[in-house]
């Protein structure tokens, strides 16, 4: 009877054992990821390598603003395993439950990070929990040289770069050569304010009205809005000013050079700063293959691999290891890889509630309306 109970026991075990390692197999996740990111943010063999390296398959698709990637996630079912929001933005997905938490034991990589860019993000990610950082920028001014001299005539250029954007009278005369503006309320509003001398990410209601007057004696001069279009346009001269991210206006400058557009783009670091992002890796709750999600941050990660971004895109990178791999002609470039001076005059992002959302982006509709 003893015998026959610890065979029945060992049968049940290997019985038990045989559907968990079933059931494992089951679980096992297709050889595919699905990424979201913005457009213009990658380098040409970042994803072929990584495919030709784990044999899995990537669907990679472009957003040109952060109320585009929210309104998904909170929709839910994206289809997406890899997400790529500013991380003020992801605070706010994040803190609905909309995102899964990084199991950083997947991840040895996350040793490559620089401290303190660490110790940025956890103003949005107290733990680093969320969120990985893909590439750092920030939203600033950018001219064409000898297009705006002329405009300018023998007005001088501003001792703030902000000026040309903001001050009537020197907009107004960039408008018969073009003015592009992002098109997104979280980029513009910011920059508004920040300009007037308040939060650039006020808690206050009556700072709005305040920018919404201000954004409205501009608006005539106004004759782009663009969140991606206005690099080419930029690069072929048919813009000479644009309220846009940095690393997109060195895109333009590099562009026009090698299309020999005879084009000079140049990025402005205003004398108060411009305002800092930092677009985040997050995997969506819902995601249908977190593991292959995991192998991807860990991939991108790797010192040259980060470097190879930075080398195309412009845009500052998080890794404290990838310096040597980037190329010396943007690893110098002040516009890329701030100095201490220009990082501490600026702002940094921060996330607001539903209600100052809602208000920042009936100000911004308001303002590309003229209503």
């Amino acid at each position: 009877m003893k015998l026959m109970s610890v065979r029945s026991v060992v049968s049940l075990a290997v019985a038990a054992l045989s559907v968990w390692a079933g059931a494992a197999q089951a679980q096992e996740e297709e050889k595919v990821l699905n990424i979201y990111n913005w457009s213009d943010y990658i380098a040409e063999d970042t994803i072929r390598n990584f495919e030709k390296e784990t044999g899995i398959k990537v669907r990679y698709d472009n957003f040109d603003n952060n109320e585009i990637v929210h309104a998904k996630l909170v929709a839910g079912k994206t289809g997406y395993d890899i997400v790529v929001p500013s991380s003020n933005w992801a605070k706010l997905q994040a803190d609905g439950g909309l995102l899964r938490k990084i199991d950083k034991g997947q991840i040895p990589n996350l040793k490559n990070l620089d401290p303190a860019v660490q110790a940025q993000l956890s103003r949005m990610d107290p733990t680093n929990e969320f969120m990985v950082n893909w590439l750092w920028g920030y939203t600033t001014v950018g001219i064409n040289v000898e297009k705006v001299k002329a405009a300018l005539g023998s007005t001088p250029m501003p001792d703030n770069a902000w000026d040309l954007i903001f001050k009537p009278e020197y907009i107004a005369k960039m408008k018969s050569c073009g003015v592009s503006f992002l098109d997104s309320a979280t980029e513009v509003i910011p920059a508004a304010m920040h300009y007037l001398g308040k939060p650039a990410f006020s808690k206050s209601p009556g700072d709005y009205t305040a920018a919404a007057a201000l954004l409205k004696s501009i608006r005539p001069s106004v004759t782009l809005f663009s969140s991606s279009g206005y690099i080419n346009d930029m690069a072929n001269g048919s813009i000479c000013l644009a309220l846009g991210w940095s690393g997109d206006i060195s895109i333009a400058r590099q562009r026009a050079i090698d299309g020999k557009t005879g084009q000079n783009i140049q990025v402005l670091i205003p004398k108060t700063g411009g305002i800092l992002f930092f677009d985040v890796m997050v995997i969506p709750a819902d995601a249908a293959h977190p593991g292959n999600a995991h192998k991807w941050i860990n991939y991108l990660l790797r010192p040259e691999v980060h470097a190879a971004l930075t080398n195309k895109v412009f845009y500052a990178n998080p890794n404290k290891e990838s310096k040597k791999f980037v190329k010396p002609e943007v690893a110098n470039n002040p516009t890329v890889f701030l100095s201490d001076a220009d990082m501490k005059k600026m702002v940094p992002p921060d996330a607001l509630n539903n209600d100052l959302r809602r208000l920042m982006t009936r100000t911004y509709t308001g303002f590309k309306t003229g209503l």
